[in-house]
């Protein structure tokens, strides 16, 4: 009998081990209940990567060559070519430039002109060759006030760089064309990558054709149309000695940047000499 109580004992307190030994396997309440903290990704809305050039977007996603100073403007000036792909950054001296992109545009950039006028300030225009076609006037104007010319592609292609050579070299000849075509012997002394979506073809096509490709130093972001407040404040926070401005006198909704001009201009000359960039011509 005390054989008998010896093994009961032993099978029950197996038992007992076994049945804790379960429960410590089984969780307090159904996995369905359990939360998890963090960040979980894929619920999030998407979010636009501030690297990423988009159709009015005039920032580069190319690796900048950092180091290469040394290059020259039209004038022969030494100029910092730290952009992506060695572009030119700055204006080479101490002068703030001041440049427009995406026009010419028959509501904007008459008034960016008489601002400039103005305020005496030349600038450098980045000009789209379908809107120097369709608006000769425009570029008449802005050679006779005395602003450099920049060819910005034939119709803002932001992947042009991604073309073959030849595309690319038949682009910024069309554009070039239709710009002497409203003024024939007017230098176009550089070529700006719409979207600053810079490659190492479209860079080479440019300089081919005898064009300094143009990045920028300052991008208050007007095409976004942040309002002219803002606008014309991240500028003057921002500008410094040989800064060059990206700015937009077409493409959208630009009454934001000519507005913010009327802050622009007068403080910029109270602070720099602010002119346009050399064009070569002699």
């Amino acid at each position: 009998m005390r054989a008998v109580g010896i093994v009961v004992l032993i099978v029950t307190a197996l038992l007992g081990t076994a049945y804790a030994l379960g429960r410590s396997l089984v969780p307090d309440r159904p996995a369905s209940d359990v939360t998890t903290s963090g960040q979980h990704y894929a619920d999030q809305p998407p979010t636009d990567d501030p690297d990423r050039p988009t159709p009015g977007d005039d920032r580069s996603t190319g690796p900048a060559v950092a180091g290469q100073d040394g290059g020259a403007s039209p004038s022969g000036t030494p100029t910092k070519t730290d952009g992506p792909y060695g572009t030119q950054t700055t204006s080479g001296t101490s002068q703030v430039a001041l440049t427009f992109d995406d026009g010419p545009d028959p509501q904007y950039t008459p008034q960016v002109l008489a601002l400039l006028r103005e305020h005496h300030v030349r600038a450098t225009f980045c000009v789209v060759g379908e809107n120097a076609q369709s608006h000769p006037d425009l570029v008449r104007a802005i050679v006779a006030d005395g602003h450099t010319l920049c060819n910005h592609s034939w119709n803002h292609d932001v992947t042009l760089g991604q073309q073959s050579p030849e595309t690319i070299r038949a682009d910024l000849l069309r554009t070039s064309e239709a710009i002497r075509a409203a003024v024939p012997n007017a230098p176009i002394a550089y070529y700006r990558q719409p979207g600053g979506a810079w490659t190492g073809s479209v860079v080479s096509v440019a300089r081919e054709l005898g064009m300094t490709p143009l990045h920028w130093t300052v991008d208050p972001a007007d095409w976004e149309t942040p309002g002219a407040d803002r606008i014309a404040g991240m500028v003057l926070t921002n500008v410094e000695p040989g800064s060059v401005v990206l700015l937009h006198d077409a493409g959208g909704d630009r009454q934001g940047t000519v507005d913010a001009l009327y802050e622009i201009l007068p403080a910029l000359t109270s602070r720099f000499k602010v002119a346009a960039l050399p064009n070569g011509a002699t």
